[in-house]
C-alpha cells in the first residue's frame, strides 16, 4: 500500500458516538487533513455525533465497534483498508485500537494515538504510538514500548472569531447573568474533572465580587455526575448562583463570556480546555494536574492551584478575581501566544504529516522500524 511520490494516505478509526476531548480532536485532525489536500479517510460509528461532524470531503466508512471482540467490525475495517489502501492506520482510544490488528511484515503501519495514561495491554500490538504530551511519551517508554517508535505530537484547537460586545451581552442576558462576574467550568461531568472541588471552592467565595457585582458559576457540559453535582450545589447553598446549561458544540462564546475559566481536574493528561480557553483569550485558573503543569507557567500564562484542594483553589480564584487589568491582560496574551505558536493547526498538521511520511518510509522493504511479533 505504498504510493511513491504521493502524500501518505491515512485512515483514522474511532469508536463511540458522543463527543469528548479525544473525539473532538479526531474530528479536527481528520477535517484539517482533508482541507490541506491530504488523502484521508475515517471510520466512525454510523449516526453518531462524531460521524455527523466529519467533513463531506473526507472519505467516510462506518463500523459499529461494539466492543473489543467485535469480529464484524474488524472485518469491516479490513475491507476499508483494502478499499482505501492507507499507508497509516491511526486508531484513537482503547476500543478502536483493540479491534484493529494488522500484520507486522507489510504496510499499512498501525499508529495508536493516546491521550491518557492508559493500561497498555490493548495498545502493545500497534506498530508505533503517539502521545499528545511529553508525560504520556515518557509513560509509554517507561512501560516498555520501544523509544524509537514512540512519538509526541500535541493537539490543536480551532481558532475562533472574537464575538462582539453586543453578542456577548445578548448571551449574558439569555443566560440570566446580566451584571454578573462569571466563573466558567466546561467539560464532561466526570470524576476526573474535579467538579466537586470546584463547587466546594465556589461555595467558599463571597456571593459578590470586590466590585459589588454578583458572582456566578456557569457550568457547560454533561455527563454521569450531573444529578449528583446539582444536588451538591443545593447542599452547599449555592444552587441559585450555579447555572447548568448542558453540552454545547460551540464552546467559544462561553469562554469569551467568562471572567475566569477554571480547570479543576484531579486527573488531566493534557487539557484541551486549556488550549481552547487560551485560543479564546480567557484567563485560566487550573489545578496542578499532569496536563496543566506541562502546558502552563504559573503567573505567566495563567494561575495554578493546588490539586484536589477546594480551599486552595478558592484562594487562587480570589486572586484571579482581583487582578488588575494590566496583569490580567498579560496573562491572557501570554496564553494566546502559547497556543498560537505551539498548538496551531498548521504546526500540529505538519508534525503529523511528517510522522506519517517517516512511518511510510520505515514500512518499505524489510519492514524496518516495525514491531516484531
Amino acid at each position: 500500500m505504498i504510493h511513491p511520490g504521493e502524500p501518505p494516505r491515512s485512515l483514522h478509526v474511532i469508536g463511540g458516538q458522543h463527543l469528548g476531548g479525544a473525539e473532538r480532536f479526531f474530528i479536527r485532525l481528520v477535517n484539517a487533513l482533508a482541507r490541506h489536500g491530504q488523502p484521508v479517510a475515517a471510520v466512525t460509528v454510523a449516526g453518531g455525533e462524531i460521524a455527523r461532524a466529519i467533513d463531506p470531503a473526507v472519505r467516510h466508512y462506518h463500523a459499529p465497534m461494539l466492543g473489543v471482540w467485535d469480529v464484524y467490525s474488524r472485518w469491516k475495517i479490513n475491507r476499508t483498508i483494502a478499499d482505501f489502501q492507507p499507508d497509516v492506520v491511526q486508531t484513537y482510544m482503547g476500543r478502536a485500537t483493540r479491534i484493529v490488528h494488522l500484520p507486522a511484515n507489510r504496510p499499512p503501519v498501525h499508529l495508536a494515538r493516546l491521550g491518557g495514561f492508559y493500561n497498555l495491554k490493548g495498545y502493545r500490538h500497534a506498530h508505533a504510538w503517539v502521545g499528545n504530551t511529553h508525560g504520556i511519551h515518557d509513560y509509554l517508554t517507561a512501560h516498555g514500548l520501544p523509544a524509537d517508535r514512540v512519538h509526541t505530537i500535541g493537539n490543536f484547537v480551532d481558532t475562533p472569531e472574537r464575538l462582539s460586545i453586543a453578542a456577548l451581552d445578548a448571551l449574558r442576558h439569555q443566560l440570566g447573568l446580566d451584571g454578573c462576574r462569571i466563573l466558567l467550568g466546561l467539560g464532561r461531568l466526570h470524576p476526573n474533572k474535579g467538579w466537586s472541588d470546584l463547587l466546594h471552592a465556589f461555595a467558599r467565595l463571597p456571593s459578590e465580587a470586590d466590585d459589588g457585582r454578583p458572582l456566578h458559576l456557569l457550568m457547560v457540559g454533561d455527563g454521569p455526575l450531573r444529578k449528583e453535582l446539582e444536588a451538591m450545589s443545593g447542599q452547599l447553598g449555592i444552587a441559585a448562583r450555579v447555572h447548568w446549561i448542558g453540552w454545547k458544540h460551540e464552546p467559544a462564546p462561553y469562554y469569551q463570556l467568562a471572567d475566569v475559566f477554571v480547570c479543576a481536574s484531579v486527573h488531566e493528561p493534557l487539557g484541551n480546555v486549556i488550549l481552547e480557553a487560551w485560543a479564546n483569550h480567557a484567563l485560566i485558573v487550573a489545578t496542578r494536574a499532569q496536563g496543566p503543569l506541562e502546558l502552563m507557567q504559573d503567573g505567566v500564562n495563567g494561575l495554578l492551584a493546588p490539586l484536589a484542594d477546594a480551599a486552595g483553589l478558592a484562594d487562587i480564584l480570589r486572586t484571579a478575581l482581583v487582578l488588575d487589568a494590566g496583569r490580567k491582560a498579560r496573562l491572557i496574551e501570554a496564553g494566546h501566544a502559547e497556543v498560537t505558536q505551539h498548538y496551531s493547526e498548521a504546526a500540529i498538521l505538519s508534525d503529523y504529516t511528517a510522522l506519517y511520511a517517516s512511518l511510510m518510509d520505515q514500512s518499505t522493504g524489510s519492514g524496518a522500524g516495525r514491531c516484531s511479533r
